[in-house]
């Protein structure tokens, strides 16, 4: 079974947008911890830090904002 080179080359990128995106998302996932345990630090607060409800779900819909804004990028269709 012989693969074509538009395949392979098709694949190629496929595979490097992947590792690169979870690269990426790792990173920045990395960097908000680093940045929530250190605010919780300087808190005046003792233990683990308490996160209400509200403030959960408003990180949850800016993440699928902005999920969902990378994905509109790859159909091809400008957006005005």
């Amino acid at each position: 079974m012989e693969m074509s080179e538009e395949h392979v080359s098709e694949d190629s990128w496929k595979i490097k947008t992947l590792i690169v995106g979870g690269l990426v998302g790792a990173l920045l996932g990395l960097g908000a911890a680093f940045l929530f345990t250190r605010s919780a630090e300087t808190s005046d607060e003792d233990g683990l830090p308490k996160i209400s409800t509200g403030e959960a779900l408003g990180v949850v819909v800016s993440i699928i904002g902005i999920v969902r804004g990378i994905a509109a990028l790859g159909d091809g269709k400008k957006k005005k």
